[in-house]
């Protein structure tokens, strides 16, 4: 999300806002509703985030015209999410391998950034699913990582636009700003605050898992500016009113998301990733 510097709102700017805020209460309890019933539902809603990262991506390096190449991708995703659903999470792994080597085999122009591109939607979807399915802390450990990125984002854009002051990366993302980025990273610290109020987990770990969760995000924010920037693009779509597109919109959580999901991983806890990134 953009992080504006301290300026007179104009019409146009007070309307975008009130787009991005509209767009944001219709799809964020969706999210959460289905997030909460998890299963099929749920990986259904991963996979269909998947292809759409896949192919804005496609699109803004330029690749979306390789019919073949987009083909291959969306349907190893697809493949991967059946697998998932059945719950043979080692089979979807295996199919997404396949399935990058399938891109890079059908890619004639840009097969780096084709693959590279297939490999950011699959991480996406893979961590996605593992984070809720494994445990019976899935969904507050998906909740967990989905409010630090929204904290983030939101806690970014109004620190930037009340505050400003200088650039955090101006080559990369013009409008962001340090104040946006320390605005974000406090409002991530109190979610982790609010998480251990209500006992859902001890407040010195989740302080640490939300501070590193906050950069992670804001990271995975400019990575995805820069790859923007590298192709001349501003947004990756408009496929959501006031946002932009899936890019634009899941660049921070993406990066959130993955990073948890193999810091979970990484800790080895027989309950489940879930349990991993709360109870520690």
């Amino acid at each position: 999300m953009t992080q504006d510097q301290l300026a007179p709102a104009t019409g146009g700017e007070s309307r975008n806002l009130r787009t991005r805020i509209i767009a944001a209460l219709v799809l964020a309890p969706a999210a959460i509703g289905i997030a909460w019933a998890g299963g099929p539902l749920w990986i259904a809603l991963v996979v269909l985030a998947a292809i759409g990262l896949y192919v804005e991506w496609l699109t803004i390096v330029g690749a979306a015209q390789e019919k073949q190449t987009v083909a291959a991708g969306i349907a190893t995703l697809v493949v991967s999410g059946l697998c998932l659903a059945l719950g043979y999470g080692a089979f979807s792994l295996a199919v997404l391998v396949i399935g990058a080597a399938a891109v890079a085999a059908t890619s004639r122009q840009l097969r780096f950034w084709s693959v590279a591109g297939f490999c950011y939607a699959a991480a996406a979807a893979f961590a996605s699913a593992q984070v809720r399915l494994e445990g019976g802390y899935g969904f507050i450990a998906l909740m967990f990582v989905l409010l630090v990125v929204w904290a983030a984002d939101i806690g970014g854009y109004f620190a930037g636009r009340g505050i400003g002051g200088p650039k955090l990366w101006p080559r990369v993302s013009p409008k962001k700003t340090w104040s946006g980025a320390i605005g974000g990273f406090a409002l991530g610290l109190a979610v982790a605050a609010g998480f251990a109020a209500f006992g859902l987990g001890k407040l010195g770990p989740l302080m640490l898992l939300a501070a590193f969760l906050s950069v992670v995000s804001q990271s995975g924010d400019l990575f995805e500016s820069a790859v923007k920037r590298r192709f001349g693009v501003k947004d990756s779509s408009q496929i959501i009113p006031g946002h932009g597109g899936l890019l634009d919109r899941l660049d921070g959580f993406v990066a959130a998301i993955v990073v948890a999901a193999l810091f979970g991983f990484l800790r080895g806890d027989a309950d489940g990733i879930g349990h991993a990134l709360m109870v520690w």
